[in-house]
């Protein structure tokens, strides 16, 4: 007997019976389903962070410097380590190309009848997204949209003149500039920061682009950290430093580390020195961990869809004993008996697969609009993977009703009823 022949008698004897057919391939379908969504969500979730991370840019060497320092009166004698720290990496520039603090502004902002003291968040239900807020306010150096990962769309950019000459000038993103400004064009005008005049030199173009796109990542104003002293702030403690390269990573965390340990004083303070792409890959080796307790979970569904095909299978024997001794007593090999039941086998574990396929490709797609605002739907790996993995198990979980059909004796089989 030929494949092509062992095949219809498959679909034939699968057709004959097809509500036990139907409840056969269900546990498998609903595995496949299972596993193909968790797989899905999980690269989802791998990618939503790697936009994220791509967004706040690449290469990036984050630094805090801490103090514990206080004077009799119980005032902190912290000392500015930003010019230091600039200094010395302008002193490494085959591995650094910029390096800003990394500030945060607490100030009010206000243009003609527009004004941050009385923005409120709002937040889109249906989108799940931020789609008003008032503007984050950092402070930075010439070098904030070289660690930021940003460009200058209109004017310019904060420049080493503004730092050494205090200029009270900003540049805003292109949200905080729709939010105060509309269509005008915003440069030159004059903002009211803390009841300060600042002169508007630049804006940002976006960084955050498609319906993933995080509002709060273009919704920003950059002030010289030098202005700190008219808007009032706290010491600068964080830092930002832009590797040339990933190469560079490693480099400059080294060569920072040894820095700070030579300049601040024993006993006065700290430091951390670590890059954004460790914290990158904690949370993959996190995520992939999560994926694998929640794949194996999900597997036991398919474990129990291969016993359920082997007890399915073992009745399917049982009911075609007749059937198998006259084959066998016209000449049919083993093998052929063999063969016959593994394909009705994988062919039950197969229909299931594909049925377990598209629902998963489905539950791929609303998992990732109501978790992630994102389109995702199973890489080609894993839906081939899926595939083979349910024909796989009518193969495996078949086998041995498969061998037991094959060793029929020809006239005990012809004797049953």
């Amino acid at each position: 007997m030929n494949i092509f022949q062992s095949v219809k008698m498959a679909w034939r004897s699968i057709m004959a019976k097809k509500g036990r057919s139907v409840l056969t391939m269900l546990s498998i379908f609903i595995g496949i389903a299972s596993v193909m969504s968790i797989v899905s969500v999980m690269e989802g979730m791998k990618d939503f962070t790697r936009a994220q991370y791509a967004a706040m840019g690449t290469n990036v060497v984050n630094v805090s410097i801490y103090s514990w320092s206080f004077d009799e009166e119980g005032n902190s004698k912290a000392k500015d380590y930003f010019p230091d720290l600039y200094n010395f990496c302008g002193s490494i520039k085959e591995y650094v190309d910029g390096v800003t603090p990394n500030g945060y502004a607490s100030a009010t902002v206000t243009y003609g009848t527009k004004t941050t003291a009385n923005m409120e968040y709002k937040w889109d239900e249906q989108s799940g997204r931020t789609i008003s807020a008032p503007p984050r306010m950092s402070f930075g150096s010439d070098q904030y949209s070289i660690c930021n990962n940003l460009t200058i769309a209109k004017g310019r950019d904060i420049s080493y003149l503004d730092l050494e000459r205090y200029n009270q000038v900003m540049v805003l993103g292109k949200n905080a500039a729709e939010t105060f400004f509309g269509t005008m064009d915003p440069i030159g005008k004059v903002m009211q920061v803390n009841g300060q005049a600042f002169t508007v030199i630049g804006v940002y173009a976006p960084r955050a682009t498609g319906e993933n796109a995080d509002y709060m990542l273009d919704n920003i104003i950059v002030f010289p950290y030098t202005s700190r002293r008219a808007i009032g702030g706290d010491m600068m403690t964080e830092f930002i430093i832009k590797a040339k390269d990933s190469q560079s990573v490693s480099q400059v965390i080294t060569r920072v580390g040894g820095f700070l340990k030579g300049l601040i004083p024993e006993g006065t303070g700290g430091y951390s020195v670590y890059s954004q792409s460790q914290w990158q890959e904690s949370e993959n080796q996190y995520l992939n961990m999560i994926g694998l307790v929640l794949g194996g979970i999900a597997a036991i569904s398919l474990l129990v869809g291969g016993i359920g095909i082997m007890n399915i299978m073992l009745v399917t024997v049982t009911e075609r004993t007749r059937e198998i001794g006259i084959r066998r007593a016209i000449g049919a090999k083993r093998s052929s008996i063999v063969a016959q039941f593994l394909i009705e086998a994988g062919m039950l574990c197969g229909f299931g697969g594909i049925l377990g396929i598209l629902v998963g490709m489905v539950l791929s797609y609303v998992l990732g609009k109501l978790i992630f605002h994102m389109t995702i739907y199973p890489v080609l790996w894993v839906t081939l993977s899926a595939f083979g993995l349910s024909v796989l198990l009518g193969m495996i979980f078949g086998s041995y009703p498969a061998v037991k059909a094959s060793k029929l004796q020809p006239v005990e089989a012809l004797r049953s009823e």
